[in-house]
């Protein structure tokens, strides 16, 4: 598997690790605190960072004929 291939599996992946997290600590976890609350901003701020840092990596290795 290329770089290219490999990068745009693990952003696919990460991010749907990150939307779960999400969803997890804002829906399905068993108690409500701080550290729930922490973790769903932390899981919805990787689903969307990811793809940005995907679609600009994806860019800069087409540019490069990689």
């Amino acid at each position: 598997m290329s770089i290219k291939g490999f990068h745009i599996v693990f952003v696919t992946v990460s991010t749907l690790l990150c939307l779960f997290l999400a969803l997890w600590s804002f829906v399905l976890a068993p108690e409500r605190s701080g550290m729930m609350t922490a973790l769903g901003i932390v899981g919805c701020a990787g689903a969307l960072i990811m793809p940005v840092y995907g679609v600009c990596f994806y860019k800069k290795i087409t540019r490069a004929h990689i």
